[in-house]
């Protein structure tokens, strides 16, 4: 019984921890928020940057320091992350090597290359009097649950992560698309966002649902001569160094012929190969696509944390959140610059009042501090607006710190122009305020004039012609077929040697009437007796007699398997029918001869296939004959004379 409630507190505690840890990987390390579209550590570097920016570059290894009293994890990790988020050019000013995204090579170390935010980051991203902030995971600092984010960060950068249980994958967006989308969105407007790669590159977007699905990607190869080809730009993920990599090792396998590979790349992709003797480079073109990383697919799954929850949204969910965070940040940063223009213009009315109307020389005859105040408030509340009352104790302070100086220097004049400007600002914030919508559109226009030219497309939208593999393939296999031992496969060199690719899939029909459909095997042993086997691609227009098990009769039908699962087994002919005649030649004549039967003159019979349709491969077929065969001529067409007794058996 001890035993048993040992185990049962250990699996509790186990369980426990386990969702502990789960949730936290989840929301706070791998998973980005919905409302600013970052992940804790890039969050955490931006707030640091900010905290310490005073417009200079800092050392990236200062920073990183800095940012460890928020993240927990590690200089490495920070790093790292401050790389990635440079390498992106739209919140960090970089000085130094910070890597290349085309090459892939790394960058310097942090004590050699220095950032600060850019000017669009501290435009965008920092709200401090609107912000929500925690404590730090020690307790001795605050940070910000989420930034006021102004700009979609997440579309615009793209995220990948992987969590206990669960992944995201969103692809990088245009920035000038996502800021015209986000006015489409205000002006309640239909709009479409296609992803936009740093790299260029082409991507093929028929599978792409809003942010869902799957893309296709591939390099942008020009055709320069018969015999050379030059990649030009990449696919997304995809660095010169892997690209190469594929390429060297497709040549090795023997699936491409190139001769010579020259890298030119600098600030721009330019790869030359050279093709091999025989080899012309249009001919080689879609087996670039086929062999190598040239072309490449991405499954997506757009998960965010919102509300502190993980939820699969799509790209235009995404945007209409983050268009509602941009106005709600606007409504307030407005809100906050109206009160204090509130704060200042009563300020100032209550120095003019105090001043002009001379009520320093009334308040001599105070006892005592408290009373001070209570007299000057008395005096200067019935002489104010009812929105400014009541006058707070700041204000009162401020009138009583006032020196003599200034009291004597008053510039009524001065007073009134500086009220009536302020007066006149407030007036133009609550027009704004009233009118939101058009505020947020105006604000993302002069966004898009001031940003949108740094950030042009670089990434062409097309719909990518399917490489018909087994047209493409290199046909480096050749399986055969023992008929003794029973097996097939490459490493077999008895029977008919069937070319194929590692891409082909074999198709095996049985003498018992039944197939399937197998990968390529390298030796296998086959139970049963083969009738044929060949490529599946080919995909073989069979003609088949067989007897009925049910009437005894003959029927012959044509069919085509153009659908299978891999490594099932089906049925061609019924079960318990017996096969009588397979071919994959194009529509055979066959002579059938009968077994001799007493007063009986027809001994033979011709059966034609080409008259009749290819059906499915479960039909019956058409009914021939109910004699019993001895035996069957295949005929040659071109020697046969036209003749009306040509037939194709009676329809059943």
């Amino acid at each position: 019984m001890n035993s048993m409630s040992h185990d049962s507190a250990l699996k509790h505690l186990i369980d426990t921890n386990f969702l502990e840890y789960a949730s936290y990987v989840i929301k706070d390390r791998a998973i980005p928020f919905l409302e600013d579209g970052l992940k804790p550590v890039q969050r955490r570097i931006l707030h640091t940057l900010h905290e310490v920016d005073d417009g200079k570059f800092h050392k990236v290894a200062n920073i990183v320091g800095h940012t460890m009293r928020y993240h927990p994890h590690g200089d490495a990790s920070i790093e790292a992350a401050l790389v990635n988020i440079a390498q992106k050019n739209y919140l960090i000013d970089q000085q130094g090597n910070f890597g290349n995204i085309l090459t892939g090579d790394p960058a310097s170390a942090a004590r050699y290359i220095e950032c600060r935010l850019s000017p669009l980051a501290r435009e965008t991203l920092f709200s401090p009097e609107i912000t929500d902030y925690t404590d730090s995971y020690d307790g001795r600092n605050r940070e910000p649950v989420f930034l006021r984010a102004k700009i979609p960060l997440l579309l615009m950068s793209g995220v990948e992560g992987i969590a206990v249980g669960l992944s995201t994958k969103i692809l990088p967006h245009n920035f000038a698309e996502l800021l015209q989308a986000q006015m489409a969105i205000l002006k309640g407007e239909d709009f479409e966002l296609y992803p936009d790669f740093a790299q260029g590159g082409l991507v093929d977007i028929s599978q792409y649902q809003r942010g869902k699905g799957r893309v296709r990607l591939r390099a942008k190869v020009e055709v320069r001569d018969p015999k050379t080809l030059v990649i030009r730009e990449l696919p997304y993920g995809s660095t010169t160094e892997s690209l190469l990599a594929s390429i060297e090792n497709a040549i090795q396998r023997g699936k491409l012929k190139i001769a010579s590979i020259n890298d030119f790349t600098t600030e721009h992709v330019e790869i030359e190969l050279r093709m091999g003797h025989g080899v012309n480079a249009n001919e080689l073109l879609p087996r670039l696509f086929l062999y190598t990383d040239c072309e490449t697919s991405m499954s997506l799954s757009p998960i965010v944390i919102q509300d502190q929850q993980p939820v699969e949204l799509s790209v235009h969910q995404i945007l209409e959140a983050n268009t509602r965070l941009l106005q709600q940040t606007l409504e307030k940063e407005l809100q906050m610059q109206l009160e204090k223009l509130r704060h200042r213009y009563r300020d100032l009315v209550l120095v003019q009042i105090f001043i002009e109307n001379k009520i320093y020389q009334a308040l001599e005859d105070a006892d005592d501090l408290g009373e001070l105040k209570a007299m000057l408030r008395a005096t200067l509340e019935p002489m104010l607006d009812e929105q400014y009352v009541p006058v707070p104790e700041e204000s009162i302070d401020k009138l009583l710190n006032i020196p003599i100086r200034r009291i004597t220097r008053f510039d009524s004049d001065k007073a009134r122009a500086d009220l009536a400007a302020i007066a006149e600002e407030m007036g133009v914030l609550r027009q704004h305020l009233s009118q939101m919508t058009a505020y947020t559109i105006r604000w993302l226009e002069d966004m898009l004039k001031r940003y949108g030219k740094d950030y042009p497309r670089r990434t062409e939208l097309s719909a990518f012609d399917s490489v018909d593999v087994t047209e493409v393939a290199v046909q480096d296999l050749k399986v055969g077929y023992d008929r003794e031992s029973h097996y097939l496969g490459s490493d077999i060199r008895q029977g008919e040697a069937v070319p194929c690719s590692s891409f082909d899939r074999m198709l095996l029909f049985f003498e018992s009437g039944s197939y399937k459909v197998i990968e390529v095997p390298q030796k296998l042993f086959i139970e049963e007796p083969l009738r044929h086997y060949d490529r599946q691609g080919r995909l073989p227009e069979a003609s088949v007699l067989y007897r009925d098990p049910e009437d005894g009769h003959i029927y012959m039908k044509r069919f085509v398997v153009s659908q299978f699962i891999l490594n099932k087994v089906y049925r061609f002919i019924p079960e318990g029918a017996q096969l009588v005649y397979f071919s994959v030649e194009a529509e055979p004549l066959l002579q059938l001869h009968f077994e001799p039967k007493a007063r009986t003159r027809v001994t033979q019979q011709l059966v034609d296939f080409a008259k009749m349709r290819v059906k499915s491969v479960s039909s019956k077929g058409n009914r021939v004959t109910d004699r019993e065969i001895a035996g069957i001529q295949v005929l040659e067409r071109s020697a046969l004379p036209e003749a009306p007794g040509l037939t194709a058996g009676a329809t059943h």
